[in-house]
């Protein structure tokens, strides 16, 4: 990197930090000063100072309004993947109201792909149930589940967006789930993703796909839910200790429980659970 663009590069990332550090002191909101201003006082050009709001603006910290100015955005749900909830529906303090919109409910024959991941022919009857999950009435993620047909007799749209799927399995039907293989992967919203989100097509989203399995090794669920990239997170545990741990990772099964460390997040996505009362 020549001399020139290392000094771009820096005063970029001074401009980026004073943000980041300004973001910190308001609150959800809160506008931040001008760029009249902002530019006075760090002695940038306008160009330069835009291109560092709009790298916050691309990362879901500040929210651009038409001739309002600079915002700072809604604080993200974040997902702790430690193992630290004492019930497996456990919700600890849910910063907003979580709801749940049924938008599709059918019975599709499984084809290969979700026949593999039930353990089921690709003839074979699912429920295939999507549903639009909101917080605070703002949408948040569309998940998709499909489940074996036979497994929920008289399931209704309805229910799931009144009830836990979890709960229902267990309270209506008996069964119990006891463990799930969850992968995350980055991806982009295609155009009815983006149409349920509210944002625009190939928007930066996070891509959760999980097979359930109940306590008989049954499996009972392939969920597909896709999450706004702007308005979610991923938080990790790790342990490092050899004297501790033996130098071993923790568990990597995920929980719903603890919230993470620092303003910028609220507590986890109670994915687990019902509707907010």
């Amino acid at each position: 990197m020549n001399d020139e663009r290392q000094a771009a590069f820096s005063k970029r990332e001074r401009i980026r930090e004073y943000l980041l550090d300004l973001v910190e002191t308001l609150d959800f909101g809160q506008a931040i000063p001008s760029e009249r201003r902002l530019c006075a006082e760090l002695g940038v050009s306008r160009p330069t100072l835009r291109g560092a709001v709009d790298d916050l603006v691309r990362d879901g910290l500040l929210v651009r309004r038409h001739g309002q100015g600079m915002f700072v955005a809604q604080p993200k749900i974040a997902q702790d993947l430690a193992q630290t909830a004492p019930s497996r529906h456990t919700v600890a303090g849910v910063d907003g109201t979580w709801s749940s919109r049924t938008v599709d409910f059918r019975t599709i024959s499984a084809g290969a792909r979700v026949g593999r991941r039930l353990r089921l022919s690709p003839a074979a009857p699912v429920l295939r149930i999507t549903r639009l999950r909101l917080v605070d009435q703002l949408p948040m993620s569309v998940d998709t589940l499909f489940l074996p047909e036979g497994l929920v007799p008289g399931l209704t749209a309805a229910d799931l967006e009144q009830h836990s799927f979890y709960d229902l399995l267990e309270s209506r039907y008996g069964v119990g789930v006891s463990e799930a293989v969850q992968t995350i992967e980055p991806t982009v919203t295609d155009e009815d993703e983006a149409a349920l989100l509210d944002v625009p097509v190939h928007f930066p989203a996070l891509l959760f796909e999980r097979v359930t399995e109940d306590e008989a090794g049954r499996v009972v669920e392939f969920a597909h839910s896709l999450y706004r990239g702007d308005r979610y997170r991923i938080v990790s545990r790790l342990s490092l200790s050899k004297d501790r741990r033996g130098g071993r990772v923790l568990s990597g099964e995920w929980s719903t429980a603890a919230p993470a460390a620092g303003p910028s997040t609220l507590p986890t996505d109670p994915f687990f659970a019902g509707p907010s009362s």
